[in-house]
């Protein structure tokens, strides 16, 4: 009971939060223990926001989820949690979020009810548009690098924020892609398929994964990154973020694993190695130059 209980709000799906700690990492505060344990907090605060809205939508496509070959199997749908209990979850989630963001500062609390209300919006009407249900998903994750910067008061670049929401329009259209060749034309299960066409999808693809690289490129050889850590290093960094666009569209494309973002960067090896690389070289050119 208890993995069910950890299915439904999704657990797995809190490294998507890890986005609140980009902010920390390039104001040169990563091993600044109030700062550090400050974004900690929030980072679990938008982890059990994120659940809240898991089992939120989870509770009102039970029905659809039951259509879909591996949506059928998540608790709500497949009633191994009743709908009552996923709403005493609910209650239990928000308690739990709202004791932490009395921890945190107003900036903050600001965008994480900002990111609340737009995933209840996206739950009920948004994620039906064509186009504007991928703005969405994008905006979420530019909510989280935002938050990471309130919550600690530190400046964040304009081209990482860029960074940010071209990745997460990138991730987003090619978890579409992934679910419209999954679905083979069967299109009952998220009604805004039928609105995109593979073409379409991978039109979209390329100009996304054509932002990340180029919004990243010059956010590592912007004249304000160059001064403030002293070094022109970062654009080597580069090389990781390319690496990592491409195998991603590899693996969605050539292997057909994209439904389950979580799921490949967690589970593909030269994905984990490429990330981990990316990580100790950016820790060591910001951190340990000198």
């Amino acid at each position: 009971m208890a993995k069910d209980y950890l299915k439904l709000i999704r657990v797995s799906h809190w490294i998507k939060n890890l986005f609140v700690f980009v902010p920390l990492t390039f104001s040169k505060h990563l091993f600044d223990q109030d700062y550090l344990f400050t974004v900690l907090i929030a980072f679990f605060a938008f982890s059990l926001a994120s659940s809240f809205v898991y089992v939120f939508n989870d509770i009102l496509d039970a029905d659809l989820d039951r259509k879909h070959p591996v949506k059928k199997l998540r608790p709500i749908a497949s009633g191994k949690i009743k709908p009552f209990q996923a709403v005493l979850v609910l209650i239990v989630l928000a308690a739990l979020f709202g004791s932490l963001t009395s921890m945190l500062n107003w900036q903050f609390n600001l965008t994480l009810v900002g990111y609340l209300l737009l995933n209840v919006f996206y739950t009920l009407i948004l994620k039906k548009i064509v186009i504007i249900d991928l703005l969405c998903l994008a905006l979420g994750f530019m909510l989280r690098v935002m938050g990471g910067a309130f919550v600690i008061a530190v400046y964040i670049s304009s081209w990482l924020i860029l960074t940010t929401l071209f990745v997460s329009i990138f991730l987003a259209v090619m978890k579409r892609r992934s679910e419209l060749i999954n679905e083979m034309n069967r299109n009952d299960t998220r009604i805004v398929l039928k609105e995109y066409s593979k073409e379409f999808i991978d039109q979209i693809s390329a100009i996304s994964a054509g932002g990340v690289i180029i919004s990243y490129s010059l956010y590592s050889v912007s004249d304000r990154t160059i001064e403030y850590f002293g070094t022109e290093g970062l654009v080597f960094t580069t090389l990781f973020v390319v690496y990592g666009v491409f195998r991603y569209m590899y693996l969605v494309m050539k292997k057909e694993r994209g439904e389950n973002t979580t799921e490949i960067i967690l589970s593909d090896l030269p994905m984990i190695i490429n990330t981990l690389l990316y990580a100790a070289v950016v820790i060591t050119i910001i951190y340990f130059r000198n």
